[in-house]
Parts: C-alpha cells; structure tokens; sequence
C-alpha cells in the first residue's frame, strides 16, 4: 500500500511536469508544441526509473504515534514518579534533623538514609523477581504498601527516641524506594521503542513535582507536633496511600518472558543469557559506573548539606530551600533531556552531566553563604539528570526482553550500593573534616565518570544509535 500510495504521487508530479515543460518551452522560446516530444520522453525515462525505485523501496516508515492509552499511562506513572519521589525527599529533609534533635551520635545522623540506600540494594533483586512474576503493578503497590509501613516506623522510633527504630525505617523504605527506581524501566515498557529516551525522561520528570510538594510538606508539618519532624512522617504514611491508589489505574504489559519461538515468524529467539555475560558488556559497564558515579556524588552532597548548612549558623528552613532547589535542579531538565539525547547522542548528553557535576563542586568550594549551597546544589542535581538519564537510556540496550528483570536488578543493586556507601560517609566525613574536604573528594567520583564517558566517546561502536 505504501508504494502504491508513493506511485501514484509521483505519477501525479510526472504529468504535472511535462505539461509544465511544454508550456514552458512554447511560451519562452516560441518552440511548437511537438518540439517538446523529445523532453517529455526524457523526463518518462528518468521518472520511471524513479518510480520503481521508490515501489521497491519505499520511503522508511514515521516514528510510531502514541495513542491515547500510552499517553495516559505515561501521565499516571509520572505522577506516581512525583508523588513517591516528594516522600523521598521529605526522607532526606527531614531524618538527619530529626535524629540530632535527640541523638548525640552527630556523625552517624545520616545512618538512615544510608540504611535506606543499602535497603535498596538488599531488596531490588526480590522486588524485580516479584514483578517478573506478578506483573508492575501489583509490584509497585507492594512497593507503596512498603513506604507506609517504613514511615510509621520512623515516625514512631522519632516519637519514642529510638535511633535504631528509625535505621530499621529506613531499610523498610529501601523496599518502597526500590520500586521507585524501576518506574523509569517501567516506563520504557509503555511505549514504542523510538520513545525509550523521551520515556524515561518524561517520567524522571515527575519529580519536578516533588522537588516542590516534598520541601513545601516538610516545612509546613515539621513543627505541628511534637516531637519536631514527627508531623513530616505522618505526611509521608498519606503521600504513600496516594502512590498506592494511583497506580491501581495503570495498565502495564505483561512481564512474562516471552516464547522461545515467534509464532508469526517461526524464528527462534535466542534464550536468556547468563546474568555475568551481560555485566561483561562493555556498554553495560560504562552505563553502570556512569550511573553509580551520578547517585553516589548526588547523594553524597545531599546527605551532608543540611548538616553543613545548620552547622554554619543557617536556619533550618535554609536546608528546606536548598534541598527544595536541588530537587528541581534533578528533574526540571528531564522536560528535554529526552530531545536532547535523541538529537546529540547518549554520550555527549552524559558528558555534559559530568561537566555540571563538576561545576556544582566548584561553587561548594568557593563559600558556605546560602547562595553558594543553593547555587551548588542546585547544579549538583541538574548533572545528576543528565547523567544518569543517560546512562539509564544506554542501559536499555544492552539487554534483551526476557533479560530484563536481572540486568535492571544487577544495575540497581550496583547503583544504590555505591549510594549507601557515600551517604553513610557524608555524615561522618562532614562533621570530623567538613564541608570543604567532602567536596573536593567529589571530585574524585566525578573522574570515574569522566574515564566511563572517555570510554564510550573513543569507542563509538558501544553506543546505539540515537532513537
């Protein structure tokens, strides 16, 4: 049908231009209308020539549209996204305040947020597991069954002055936040391949929602009741029944791995391969140090600026602010960071992350005023966007459908040990050395990020092809 459609078109432009021809050449030069004959004949030749090129080889077909349903189910998961993501944020705005105002251990105050991350990576392999076998949505709202739980829990050891309650809390949440993570995998399930980027930046995007309603809820429940903060966990436990809800009007695919055998095609798909063999992708490597390198220096920072802000004699709505600011400065870009990796390719879009990473450093470095936090945080987060959405994206490639579960498990599990490992050092390295030191061992993360994109850049073979 394509070509018959191509045909007709230029059939269509092969009579309009020899009449144009013939008119042309009586009207200009005076030349009878049987002069225009042997013209005419050479425009046939070389149009039919054309023409059977373009039967045999139509033009390649326009980038899939996405209907309704996918937009819907794209706008319910990235509202999800932001919703999930503003209780995360509460999380880290709120639990090393809260754990000083009856703690004296001050170099362990980011402890549960560490046990958060390292909850992440102890329970993403079984959540994927779960929704290999029960499907994403029932899976993500096991995962939002997780959060209010995880979220009493820190409320109540806050209420009673349990410091170990609140660690237990957090390996609870790494349940909810490990689910979390997976909706930008998810997301890429929902539409055609072409929007894999776009996908899971529009969903990333959500979170711009969060880097408001998150700060916004912390600074108006943080004082309510008392003990201070105890009103923000009250708020997380209704932030994650929204999750919940939400998610019960989301269609997914299914997650079941696909038939040995296509039935249309009667071509064997290849079986899954070992999860070692596809760690030892090259591609998959410089994805996951890319990505390892993006959270561990964002959390890094993150964890230990409210610290240093209440440290340095700034109020605590301060640390609200900046947190707020580094959150939008995560996910504001996700609004283009889709275009720009399908126009410039994944490896330059990573490349500009590490540069943003790196101007975030240097304006830590250069002062402790609150413009200097705001401004460095707020860089920190929009190189954490570019960066791992990319290295999310180029992940996607380097495994097949019925290897998906594992090889998003293994990134994951990888991503939120490096995570665990920098939050829990961002407390101890900010209240024994300081601010200062824990940016310039920033920047010591950052060069790995560097040598994984200098890798990717010199070995062109290794990325795909922008969608």
């Amino acid at each position: 049908m394509r070509a018959i459609k191509y045909s007709a078109r230029y059939l269509a432009g092969l009579a309009g231009s020899c009449f144009a021809v013939c008119v042309n050449s009586t009207r200009s030069h005076g030349v009878r209308v049987q002069e225009c004959q042997p013209r005419a004949a050479h425009i046939l030749r070389k149009s039919y020539v054309l023409l059977v090129t373009v039967s045999m080889n139509p033009p390649p077909q326009s980038v899939p549209f996405l209907d309704r349903r996918m937009q819907r189910n794209l706008f319910l998961l990235a509202s999800c996204q932001a919703v999930g993501q503003a209780a995360n944020t509460m999380m880290f705005t709120a639990t090393a305040l809260a754990v000083l105002s009856f703690s004296p251990l001050r170099d362990l105050a980011t402890l549960p947020m560490t046990l958060q991350h390292i909850g992440v990576m102890i329970w993403v392999f079984p959540a994927s597991l779960l929704m290999q076998r029960v499907g994403r949505r029932y899976g993500f709202q096991t995962g939002s069954l997780f959060g209010i739980l995880g979220a009493t829990v820190c409320g109540y050891g806050l209420y009673v002055s349990s410091f170990y309650l609140m660690c237990l809390a957090g390996l609870i949440l790494g349940y909810a936040v490990a689910n979390l993570q997976m909706y930008r995998f998810a997301a890429v399930e929902l539409v055609p391949p072409a929007y894999r980027a776009k996908a899971i930046s529009w969903v990333t995007a959500g979170g711009v929602a969060a880097g408001i309603i998150g700060p916004a809820l912390a600074r108006w429940t943080h004082d309510i009741w008392v003990p201070m903060y105890i009103g923000t966990y009250v708020a997380m436990v209704a932030v994650h029944i929204v999750v919940f809800t939400i998610m019960a009007f989301i269609r997914f695919p299914s997650m079941r791995t696909e038939p040995a055998v296509d039935q249309a095609s009667t071509i064997t798909l290849p079986p899954p391969r070992p999860l070692w063999q596809i760690a030892m992708q090259p591609r998959f490597i410089a994805a996951v140090v890319a990505a390892m390198v993006s959270y561990g220096t964002m959390s890094f920072l993150m964890s230990a600026s409210p610290l240093a802000i209440v440290g340095c004699g700034l109020p605590h709505t301060e640390a609200h602010w900046v947190i707020s600011l580094h959150v939008l400065g995560m996910f504001v870009p996700s609004f283009f960071t889709g275009n720009l990796i399908t126009r410039f390719g994944v490896v330059r879009v990573m490349a500009w992350g590490s540069a943003v990473l790196l101007g975030g450093v240097v304006v830590g470095l250069m002062g402790m005023s609150e413009w200097h936090f705001r401004i460095a945080l707020c860089l920190n987060g929009v190189g954490w966007n570019f960066l791992f959405i990319g290295a999310t994206t180029l992940v996607t490639t380097c495994y097949r459908p019925n290897e998906r579960g594992k090889a998003q498990a293994l990134n994951d599990f990888l991503v939120f040990g490096t995570t665990g490992t920098a939050s829990l050092l961002a407390g101890f390295l900010q209240e024994r050395v300081g601010w200062f030191p824990l940016n310039w061992f920033s920047l010591v993360l950052i060069s790995f990020s560097v040598l994984s994109i200098a890798w990717l850049w010199y070995r062109p073979e290794m990325e795909p092809e922008p969608a």
